[in-house]
């Protein structure tokens, strides 16, 4: 593993374990389910690296859940992946409710860095597989989870691996007694009203050698109903010589509130257009180069009625090589 790898990885760790520490450190009432850090080791044919995967898990009644991950899928010989998977789960809580087995599968959309096929260089190719997981799950009386997952990757056009990962994960909503809420609270207002946040982060490139450099984003988010925001956002993406430069996106967003509205964690999607590029573009892109794709993960902290702390993961998502991962944090004011 190079460097500039490790370098990268540590970057994407650091910025789901800030988010994770927000979960845990807030203690007051709470209006979700579960969030969970899990890593270990992995296999692709006779390959061995590493997986690690942030999941969002909620009840769907006592023998049903579904949930939302971000795994990566470490770094295969030729192969860097990660991706989003949504799964639907059958449970079996067992031993007054302590321990929790269940099976899951979904859909698995993954953007995977690779050798290019001729000549030197990379592609980012991007795809679609199925995730099929066994967990076991054992629930202490202070919300905290220790868990263990069996993860199965089936990718149309890539390799499939095999990962064995074991982590910690934390009820956001109080259960009503031992174990798993058989359902999350619902809700009668909107999640979010106006805000505007100015973040300052990293841009790294999509490539083998990870790349990356200074940026800086400004973006409003309004609620639209109970559990969707609409985000408009002017991003800086840094200026290394292979990446685009400046650019705005508009998206939408399913979002979550914990802990009386005082933590929120969010997905979302939409378009991307560059408005300042360099002209470094590989020969083989699609259009002028000028329109991607955006998809995020985000959390953020209510310091008061007025002011917040956000944390966002962007992944430019592009047709032409030019993928890479915007990772930022910020303050924002509430109005």
């Amino acid at each position: 593993m190079t460097t500039t790898s490790i370098k990268r990885r540590s970057r994407k760790l650091a910025a789901w374990t800030i988010a994770g520490a927000a979960l845990a450190g807030t203690v007051t009432s709470a209006q979700a389910q579960e969030f969970s850090v899990l890593a270990g080791p992995l296999k692709s044919s006779s390959q061995n690296s590493y997986s690690w995967e942030a999941n969002y898990r909620e009840g769907l009644g006592r023998y049903a859940a579904w949930s939302f991950s971000w795994l990566n899928e470490g770094h295969i010989p030729d192969h860097h992946r990660d991706g989003q998977a949504v799964q639907l789960w059958g449970r079996l809580p067992l031993w007054n409710n302590r321990l929790e087995l269940s099976a899951g599968a979904g859909p698995y959309r993954y953007f995977d860095t690779s050798q290019a096929e001729a000549g030197s260089g990379y592609s980012n190719s991007h795809g679609w597989g199925g995730m099929f997981t066994l967990r076991a799950a054992y629930y202490f009386d202070n919300r905290w989870i220790a868990e263990m997952k069996l993860n199965r990757v089936q990718a149309f056009g890539g390799p499939d691996t095999t990962a064995l990962l074991f982590g910690i994960g934390y009820q956001l909503d109080a259960p009503d007694g031992r174990g798993p809420r058989a359902y999350a609270p619902s809700r009668s207002t909107n999640v979010t009203s106006n805000e505007v946040t100015v973040m300052l982060g990293r841009t790294i490139l999509n490539s083998l050698d990870s790349e990356s450099n200074l940026s800086e984003s400004v973006e409003y988010r309004r609620g639209l109903w109970h559990y969707v925001d609409f985000t408009a956002s002017y991003l800086h993406e840094g200026g290394h010589v292979q990446s685009r430069r400046d650019g705005i996106a508009a998206q939408l967003w399913a979002t979550r509130a914990f802990f009386n509205d005082r933590l929120t964690l969010g997905v979302g999607a939409g378009p991307y257009l560059s408005i300042t590029q360099n002209d470094d573009l590989p020969q083989n892109r699609t259009g002028d180069g000028r329109f991607a794709g955006v998809v995020s993960a985000s959390a953020s902290y209510r310091f008061t009625d007025r002011w917040l702390a956000r944390l966002t993961w962007n992944r430019m998502v592009t047709r032409y090589d030019r993928d890479s991962d915007i990772i930022e944090a910020g303050i924002g004011m509430r109005f």
